[in-house]
């Protein structure tokens, strides 16, 4: 019994492209067993699209013309079965009796199934430091395949990974990220996994994100601005690996607080990259707007507001004129505490470091220059500071930024009180900034979309509500 895994791309409601992309792949393979990922809507992300009477015909008009073109083949599209031009049903549910073999089928593991082949179908996006953790999660006693597909579906992306394990629980096949694959298992030959550096995961998930989300929406350019910090260039970096030098084009934007270094590394960064840049100096916008709605200048938040509202206006316009998708760059450390500007620097339409933290912006930057030298050292070393008042500090109004992450972490993913984590950092320095947290809910409802990375995400699996008093108010 041969049999071949096909992890392949799909597109949320474009059942022309995922009829092709399965009938294409399917004429390359001869296996008598072969194996896709899940094709329908709700598996790939499609909400309440599987509510639409127009979707729901196209998804039975697509499951209609796989079956008409599979004929002495077993072919699986996630658990619907097609064998001799027709749909096959199940002996009992989720097993099939396929040449001899007891194949069962789900979209969960369950260790104590009685088969000879398991295959599980379900397609997972991509969460850091997630990977290892599931193939090792999957203890085998029989022959048993997982088949991801590979495709965007909003801030989720189903990064592929698929592999297979014999009935010793040895892994037999690994599939690459974000990456078609067409292999043949032999369950026989054991291999050794490979697992990429987290950082390298991150590169490879963000950059193919922008590419699926550039196809799909018809975007050629991108367009973002450049600041001199780290946040922008590590985007500048991703989005010239994924679309290439030509196609990104970098807006830089100084005010009266802007240092020189920041200037000089935004050039310096984008004569690496290769990118075009344009100047707008905002000041004189300002001076004007202070004179002419404002009549005095304060220094205050509202200024300081202003400068971010000024240099987003002037993003936006470039991103509808010249019709290029505007990157927005705050990172999940400024999310998690408001630390960004609503019609600002929070304005764009995609986000790839939106679910990174300060601390692991730094790591894969520092990665990025190990590899290849493109971010001038000097973004790197700076202090962190959005430069919209003199001498302005990020951490004149944040912890620094490990221990801002730490908090994150401790308070998001491991759900620990206040009172445990003040076991390690200051009590007020820990309540001031879970306050922070409930109280930017607010802006991150506003927030453009961005790439999910973790499972706790702002973008999902974090769920606040804007309006309560727990933490808003004092009680």
């Amino acid at each position: 019994m041969k049999l071949s895994i096909v992890q392949s791309r799909m597109k949320i409601a474009d059942f022309v492209f995922n009829r092709d992309t399965v009938l294409g792949n399917l004429k390359k393979v001869t296996s008598e067993i072969v194996v896709f990922p899940e094709y329908d809507l709700g598996s790939m992300g499609g909400l309440d699209l599987i509510l639409d009477e127009k979707a729901h015909n196209l998804q039975n008009k697509f499951y209609e013309e796989i079956a008409e073109n599979v004929k002495d083949q077993y072919v699986f599209i996630g658990d619907v079965l097609f064998h001799d031009g027709d749909f096959v049903e199940p002996d009992e549910f989720g097993f099939y009796n396929i040449l001899g073999k007891k194949v069962y089928v789900s979209d969960d593991f369950e260790s104590d199934v009685n088969c000879d082949l398991y295959i599980l179908a379900k397609n997972r996006y991509y969460a850091m430091n997630s990977i290892k953790e599931f193939m090792d999660s999957i203890e085998t006693v029989c022959d048993f395949v997982y088949v991801n597909g590979v495709g965007m579906s909003d801030q989720n992306i189903y990064y592929g990974g698929s592999f297979a394990k014999n009935l010793k629980n040895e892994l037999v096949f690994q599939g690459n990220l974000c990456k078609e694959v067409i292999q043949e298992v032999d369950f026989t030959k054991p291999i050794e996994p490979v697992f990429k550096p987290f950082e390298q995961e991150v590169i490879d998930v963000t950059t193919y994100a922008l590419k699926e989300y550039c196809e799909n929406t018809g975007f050629k350019k991108v367009v973002l601005g450049l600041s001199g910090g780290i946040d922008s260039a590590l985007t500048a970096v991703l989005s010239v690996k994924a679309l290439g030098s030509e196609n990104v084009l970098g807006v830089l934007m100084p005010s009266m607080y802007s240092s020189k270094g920041s200037v000089d590394d935004s050039l310096k960064l984008a004569k690496n990259l290769s990118i075009k840049t344009i100047t707008h100096p905002i000041t004189h916008l300002f001076n004007e707007f202070i004179s002419d709605v404002a009549g005095a200048k304060k220094q205050d938040l509202a200024e300081e507001n202003l400068q971010a509202r000024i240099r987003g206006m002037i993003l936006m316009f470039i991103s509808n004129r010249e019709n290029y998708l505007l990157l927005s760059t705050g990172n999940k450390s400024e999310a998690a505490v408001g630390y960004g500007t609503l019609y600002g620097d929070l304005c764009g339409g995609l986000n790839l470091i939106s679910d990174l933290t300060k601390t692991n912006i730094y790591k894969i930057s520092e990665y990025i220059n190990s590899k290849e030298n493109l971010i001038p050292q000097e973004i790197i070393d700076k202090v962190p500071s959005a430069e919209l008042a003199p001498n302005q500090k990020d951490s004149d109004s944040l912890p620094d930024y490990e221990i801002l992450d730490d908090i994150i972490s401790m308070y998001f993913e491991r759900n620990l009180s206040i009172d445990e984590m003040a076991k390690k950092y200051n009590r007020n320095v820990v309540k001031s900034t879970v306050k922070k947290f409930h109280h930017a809910q607010f802006k991150r409802k506003q927030c453009c979309l961005g790439v999910r990375l973790t499972e706790k995400s702002f973008l999902k699996g974090i769920y606040l509500p804007i309006t309560h008093k727990l933490y808003i108010t004092k009680q």
